[in-house]
């Protein structure tokens, strides 16, 4: 009988109570008249089948009960429910479209076959963690490594599509045979790359991804076997990949053989690609670095000078998240959590309040029979209601919220740019939802039960429990205030530093700049002549226009496009080879070619000497002009003017010094750099380099221009597409944009914060002045002035919030010196961040005492002691 009693748990305890003994009683007349074991295995199959779907239907009628209730219960208080509901919405919203872009950056598997197993493979430099491989490197590394069932090569490149419309711009990657199939991708339609796609001298073929297919083909499923023209260079259409994939980053459009030449081989600093492969089944990431700890160093012996000090980085594909993104997205995760927990514990506070204003009913219920799992249980329907349709508002509000928080997804992984509220983040919502119910239902719930059960009917009418319950309200409201602080204080310590960093000098002029891209096609513009006829005509026709300042071309706009790292070997000192010399951080500079007068379009200024010139061509000595950093680090002690140097395979003369610019962004240093003129390039070299971005400088209105440089362009060559249109204005804004939309979202949820510990403190003082009413009209009545009661209630609102401020300020302190990478150099105790943080507190505080401070100055003295 021990196991059907146990059986009878599943009934509520107010149905054992009533009718548990007359069941066991029955179950055990029919044991003793079951016979042999097939008779009492049937009794036992029937008592199952019997107490299994009776107590789902006696907690479900329970259930319909305590729904019915709680909807006339709420119809008589429907700010309390809207209140309660508004609570729970934003804290699950924002928890849950945290959570979302958080699960889609850092945890969500990538959209690949057995994607924990995916490595990229970089070589590590001096200074340099991460650079790109050289194809001499790569083909060694595939050869001697055992750690990796397949291994693949990929290089991006931006060419010109042609053939289909409009002349069109299109970022592609050329990728080797084995990157796909290792990544577990079929194509849509069509066929993937072969070993025969790959060679040197093979056909050229072209995989396209679904977004261009739809938009330029109109997804027709004909287009296999189109011929199309990538910078004048035919290719034919051989596949369609399949919808959402997106690699090596969500930019890419097509894809293309790689068709490695003997060439390509012979350059083992040329850092053009990226490694990507497969963890052989059973071999860990540590067994990976260390065999290609082995394999580098074998490399770097068989060639001590092209491989000098260069190592192997092993990476997951999923680990290419910078630890910034990451900060800031654990920053959001933590600031919606504090959020939630607030929201929670205004939940909470509204839960007291309404049961111990119930306190009689609660009484009178216990008084005709309701025991305390009843009560208990009837509360925690409440809660758990109240939380489930403030649950279903939060998930509507994160559907509308995770759109914003697209600018926290970086760019270089294979993700789409939004990411979805998919079943993962609906299950998170739920369960976050129930636990918020629960968990802050249930002691609300048990308080108020254990002061009726103390206490009987008159008890419950004034007093019972108050002084417990008022303390658990207080200690909320103090939770409340030490959290909204430790947000005001973490945004104020991330706006400071973004504006520490919009402060700084790019060492450029943005405003009144318009810049745009016309790639150029080769081997069409291999010759530089052909390059400088372009130049000409279309700067030319550009300065000519009303407005224009000045114009020039450039390889490579700062911010936008990183340039590329070369030795720099200073003349009298030892020299390395410019091709197989390693880089170091003490002798890099970035290269730059550029035409006459993108200084002064862009608003560098020149420090010494001269700006290149239309005379620097290929018959005249190869010059350069350098940055300040670059004359600092090799010329130390001055007079750089005339000074030689060996620079990109040649040597070079310095012509002038110009202001340092910020190329990598705000946060990032920097390396020296060196503008070269664009006549001085080699035919048919570094075409990485050739200047496409054009720079326009114009006294007013520099985007209303656009109309006619495109009309420029298109005369100069049809062939020619602009893209990548903007102002440098909004190039600097994009180097701050994520931190600002952190800093937008950190910023509101704080302002949330702040509301609700407002909210939580009016809530526990007007509750406080109406328990203490009768006390009031007593002090009142013996001579209390006016002054005295607004005391009384405003020194209560400071205790509050003083007892918050100084938790909060240590617990601020903390999670800032977490966040000190984000600070751009801001420290983590700023005074000026504290104090105004604290002065909002206190000024939150004073708003949240008003209304009570004057109802306890309205209570009627007479009044109350007549009802007493």
């Amino acid at each position: 009988m021990r196991i059907y009693r146990a059986l009878l748990h599943l009934y509520p305890a107010s149905f054992r109570h009533e009718y548990g003994e007359e069941m066991c009683a029955i179950a055990a007349r029919r044991r003793q008249a079951a016979a042999g074991a097939l008779g009492v295995a049937a009794l036992w199959l029937a008592a199952w089948l019997e107490i299994v779907p009776g107590a789902a239907a006696v907690h479900w009628d329970l259930l319909r009960q305590d729904l019915g209730y709680l909807l006339r219960s709420l119809a008589r208080s429907p700010g309390f429910a809207l209140t309660a509901i508004a609570v729970v919405a934003l804290g699950i919203g924002a928890n849950t479209a945290a959570f979302s872009v958080t699960d889609f950056v850092l945890v969500r598997p990538l959209p690949f076959a057995q994607p924990e197993r995916l490595v990229k493979l970089w070589e590590r430099l001096p200074g340099y963690d991460n650079v790109e491989v050289s194809p001499a490197n790569y083909r060694d590394w595939k050869q001697l490594s055992r750690s990796f069932s397949a291994m693949g090569a990929t290089h991006p490149f931006a060419v010109n599509m042609v053939g289909q419309g409009a002349p069109a711009r299109v970022k592609g990657t050329a990728v080797t045979s084995e990157v796909l199939p290792l990544l577990g991708v079929r194509p849509a339609l069509g066929r993937l790359f072969t070993a025969v796609d790959d060679r040197d001298g093979a056909a050229g073929t072209l995989l396209l991804g679904d977004g261009l297919w739809r938009s330029a083909f109109g997804a027709d499923p004909g287009v296999l076997g189109r011929r199309l023209l990538l910078d004048g260079e035919p290719f034919v259409v051989i596949g369609v990949m399949p919808r959402g994939f997106r690699f090596p980053d969500r930019e890419t459009q097509i894809w293309t053989p790689a068709r490695f030449d003997q060439q390509a081989f012979q350059d083992r600093t040329d850092y053009c690609c990226q490694a990507v492969a497969r963890l052989r089944p059973g071999v860990s990431l540590a067994r990976a670095r260390a065999e290609m700890a082995v394999v580098a160093a074998r490399l770097e012996r068989q060639y001590p000078k092209e491989n000098a000090h260069t190592g192997v980085n092993v990476l997951r594909l999923r680990d290419e998240t910078s630890r910034q993104t990451r900060l800031l997205l654990l920053a959001l995760c933590g600031a919606a959590l504090c959020v939630l927990l607030i929201a929670c514990a205004n939940l909470a506070n509204l839960l007291v309040a309404r049961a111990l204003a119930r306190r009689q009913e609660l009484a009178v219920r216990a008084a005709l029979g309701a025991g305390r799992e009843r009560l208990v249980r009837q509360l925690l329907t409440e809660s758990l209601a109240l939380a489930t349709a403030g649950g279903a508002l939060g998930v509507a509000v994160a559907v509308a919220a995770v759109p914003l928080l697209t600018r926290l997804v970086p760019d270089n992984l294979p993700l789409s740019r939004v990411p979805g509220v998919d079943l993962r983040v609906l299950v998170f919502a739920a369960l976050l939802t129930t636990l918020t119910g629960l968990g802050f239902g249930l002691i609300p719930a048990l308080r108020a039960c254990g002061a009726v059960e103390h206490g009987g009917p008159r008890q419950g009418a004034r007093g019972g429990g108050g002084g417990r319950s008022e303390r658990l309200r207080a200690g909320l409201v103090v939770f409340e205030v030490a959290a909204s602080l430790v947000l005001l204080i973490s945004a104020g310590l991330l706006m400071r530093a973004l504006w520490r960093l919009q402060a700084t000098d790019p060492g450029f002029r943005p405003s009144g700049v318009l810049t745009l891209r016309t790639a150029l096609p080769f081997p069409q513009y291999d010759p530089v002549a052909r390059r400088q006829q372009l130049y000409g005509r279309v700067l030319s026709a550009v300065r000519s226009l009303p407005g224009v300042e000045s114009a020039a071309y450039i390889g490579g706009l700062p911010m936008a496009r990183r340039g590329g790292i070369w030795p720099v070997e200073v003349e009298g000192e030892p020299r390395g080879s410019a091709i197989g010399g390693s880089v170091s951080e003490r002798n890099a500079a970035s290269l730059r070619f550029v035409t006459p007068g993108f200084f002064a379009s862009l608003g560098i200024p020149v420090r010494e000497g001269r700006d290149v010139a239309e005379s620097d061509t290929r018959e005249r000595p190869l010059v350069a002009v350098v940055s300040e950093s670059c004359a600092r680090r090799h010329w130390p002690r001055g007079d750089v003017l005339g000074r030689r140097f060996h620079f990109a395979f040649h040597d070079r003369t310095v012509v002038g010094v110009v202001g340092d610019v910020r190329v990598r962004g705000f946060e990032r240093a920097s390396e020296p750099q060196v503008y070269l003129p664009a006549q001085q390039m080699d035919d048919g070299w570094l075409r990485y380099f050739v200047p496409e971005d054009l720079v326009i400088r114009a006294s007013a209105g520099a985007a209303s221009l656009l109309p006619a440089v495109r009309r420029i362009v298109r005369a100069a060559d049809p062939q020619l597409p602009v893209s990548d249109v903007r102002t440098m204005d909004e190039v600097v804004a994009g180097e701050t944009a994520p931190r600002g939309v952190a800093l937008r979202i950190l910023g509101a949820f704080a302002a949330i914060a702040v509301l609700l510990a407002a909210i939580g403190i009016y809530g526990l003082l007007a509750f406080a002045v109406s328990q203490r009413a009768h006390e009031i009209g007593v002090r009142v009545a013996l001579g209390a002035g006016a002054g005295d009661i607004l005391v009384m209630v405003l020194r209560r609102a400071a205790l509050l919030a003083a007892a918050g401020i100084v938790p909060g300020a240590a617990l601020a302190y903390a999670a800032g010196r977490s966040l000190a990478a984000l600070l751009a150099g801001v420290d983590p105790a700023d005074p000026v961040t504290f104090a105004a943080a604290v002065g909002l507190c206190l000024l939150m505080t004073v708003l949240g005492s008003l209304a009570p401070g004057r109802r306890a100055l309205g209570v009627d003295p007479i009044s109350v002691i007549r009802q007493d």
